[in-house]
């Protein structure tokens, strides 16, 4: 498409919106977390509110409290989101319990189409049932649990020498799980420029999602599934896998040999600091962060490089993002309505990702440039092709509360085997489920 196709599509766009903002402007309140994408999507925004008329205000959350303060404001009813960038499993309940206007209709009128998205976005963002053409959100903010580690220790001659003697092999990203760790233990305690450092910096964080998503990377890579059947709820011989125990025994495992003293209670923000700090050759976390760890000054640039969750059995990433919904709480739905209509459009989204969102728009995935456009993009595509979620049951949080006690007491308060944890984390589900009627 030419680049006055795309002013003139623009331009229409802004027309459109000018005159059905004209009829009443409305402060619109967006609430989301409060993280870097969340700062690019107020920049961004204020193209929308020049087009529309509209003003924006945002509501962001930090993360630790994200999930209690946004449920808690749908489970009342209140009325101070009119749009809302919920986490993917929340679209199972806030379709069920009517918090989310159901958008089929809008999408039809206004010739939105699902097939313009990443199936995997649309599958984990907007549909409820799973996988049904029922659309409670647009896909807004692709997003894995990816890895990063410091290239320029990896580049020196003596640490690669020393590597290679010690393994056989050329010191470079893992291409397994099992790699991974041979990588950790080899830099944990090695003194680099005078300081101690450490292998790796994971998530163990209880209170919130922390580690039962970073222990997600390792138990999806071996093959783990939450059913035998989709649908099924059938748990046992799943859950509790001979490939889940081995992958919850090599994540512990990973958690005593290699990550940086007292790192018992993290999480996004100590990974991050783990890895700025100097303290660590490789870290997890979600690809939102990606941007803002390579302009990073100190330890980003040439300093840093990045790599997908390593398979282990199967190729396999623990899925983040969210999409955009509007709340049924809301007594601006149109013009909500019309914020999603232009966040939907093609050029809207690839100024997304020039900004530092992650757009899940295919135009944008799909440009020839856009693996080459960040030098994390063509890791971030390869990651979206296998993504797994978490439950996206009305019940989530119940559920995530069970597995994040389970993996905290083994993992990192050492209580009991790989085996119990697993066994106990499906009489926890059982019981939710049979609580809400599904067995």
């Amino acid at each position: 498409m030419t680049t006055r196709r795309l002013m003139s599509s623009a331009a229409v766009a802004a027309l459109t919106l000018s005159a059905a903002g004209a009829a009443q402007a409305e402060n619109l309140t967006l609430c989301w977390a409060a993280w870097d994408p969340a700062n690019a999507l107020v920049e961004l925004s204020k193209e929308f509110e020049a087009q529309s008329g509209h003003s924006m205000s945002f509501e962001f959350v930090p993360w630790p409290n994200f999930a209690d303060r946004m449920l808690n404001e749908l489970n009342s009813g209140g009325q101070l989101c009119d749009l809302l960038i919920g986490d993917s499993q929340w679209i199972g309940g806030g379709a069920e319990n009517g918090h989310y206007v159901k958008l089929n209709d809008f999408f039809d009128r206004e010739g939105i189409s699902m097939d313009d998205f990443a199936p995997a976005t649309v599958y984990a963002y907007s549909t409820w049932p799973k996988g049904a053409p029922n659309y409670y959100a647009l896909p807004a903010m692709g997003d894995a649990n990816g890895w990063f580690y410091r290239k320029d220790w990896f580049a020196r001659p003596e640490i690669r020498e020393a590597f290679k003697a010690e393994h056989g092999r050329e010191l470079a990203e893992p291409t397994s799980q099992r790699e991974l760790m041979e990588i950790a233990r080899f830099f944990q305690g090695r003194e680099i420029d005078g300081q101690t450092r450490y292998g790796v910096s994971i998530f163990t964080e209880r209170g919130s999602e922390g580690i039962t998503m970073g222990a997600t990377g390792a138990l999806y890579a071996w093959g783990f599934k939450y059913e035998n059947t989709p649908g099924s709820y059938d748990m046992a011989g799943a859950v509790n896998s001979p490939e889940a125990v081995e992958a919850l025994e090599f994540y512990k495992e990973l958690y005593q040999c290699c990550t940086p003293p007292g790192y018992t209670n993290a999480y996004m923000e100590q990974s991050l600091d783990a890895f700025k700090s100097g303290q660590v050759a490789m870290a997890m976390n979600w690809f939102a962060f990606f941007p803002g760890l390579y302009a990073d000054p100190d330890t980003g640039g040439e300093h840093i490089d990045f790599f997908v969750n390593p398979p282990q059995n199967v190729p396999a990433s623990t899925l983040g993002g969210q999409g955009i919904s509007v709340v049924a709480y809301s007594e601006k739905q149109d013009a909500a309505l019309e914020y999603i209509k232009w966040f939907a459009q093609p050029e809207v989204q690839a100024k997304w990702w020039a900004l530092g969102g992650y757009s899940a728009h295919n135009s944008v995935l799909n440009d020839p440039g856009f693996p080459d456009s960040q030098p994390f993009a063509a890791d971030f595509l390869k990651a979206m092709e296998n993504v797994q979620d978490f439950w996206q049951e009305p019940a989530y949080a119940s559920l995530l509360l069970a597995m994040q006690k389970r993996l905290h007491d083994y993992v990192v308060a050492d209580q009991g085997t790989a085996q119990e944890a697993l066994d106990m984390l499906i009489e926890d589900w059982t019981e939710v489920f049979e609580d809400e009627g599904k067995l």
